[in-house]
């Protein structure tokens, strides 16, 4: 990828974090991107392929430090716990805004538009990696029904994080883990 092309990426994404995908210009990310309108628009032809572009690599980064995460302990408890701990290190940081995700579904609403299945797709594979977590301790069908209610605490606590705190909402998931797989049980 060219270096333009993720500044471009980069500068978005920061922006829509921080403003919403709606409320931010075009005309603005060119700016602070400091790159040439031609030059935003060879690369992304429209503001929805740039979100799109957006969403494609803060998911690629969220991968890659949940898969690190992961590694540093062995077995279903310390996976997640691992997880519980990447999220309230997220919760805690000076940029949290919530879900980016969550946050574009929220602003494209319609299930057949891009953003809005790029975004799904990301809650898709969160909650699959979930289930290939479990799977290693539970058959497929308790694995499954587990990772969705896990996925559904997951999303909880970063909305919670905003309102509550990052501290209290990481207790509140870690307990919420706990009660849906606890400790021992899938070791």
């Amino acid at each position: 990828m060219s270096d333009k092309k993720q500044q471009i990426i980069e500068t978005a994404y920061r922006l829509f974090r921080a403003h919403g995908y709606h409320a931010v210009g075009i005309d603005r990310i060119i700016a602070e991107a400091g790159v040439a309108k031609m030059t935003m628009y060879r690369h992304f032809p429209t503001k929805d392929a740039l979100i799109v572009a957006a969403l494609a690599m803060r998911q690629k980064r969220f991968e890659a430090e949940l898969d690190a995460a992961e590694r540093a302990g062995a077995g279903v408890d310390k996976a997640l716990d691992a997880i519980v701990d990447w999220y309230r290190d997220w919760f805690d940081s000076p940029d949290f805004h919530g879900c980016a995700f969550a946050h574009a579904l929220a602003e494209f609403g319609d299930a057949a538009h891009a953003v809005h299945q790029a975004a799904a797709a990301q809650k898709a594979a969160f909650r699959q990696r979930l289930e290939g977590i479990l799977r290693r301790s539970f058959p497929a069908p308790a694995a499954g029904d587990r990772a969705a209610v896990l996925a559904m605490l997951f999303e909880g606590a970063a909305l919670q994080a905003q309102i509550v705190g990052p501290e209290r909402a990481s207790d509140m998931l870690r307990l919420g883990v706990w009660s849906i797989v606890p400790p021992g049980d899938a070791a």
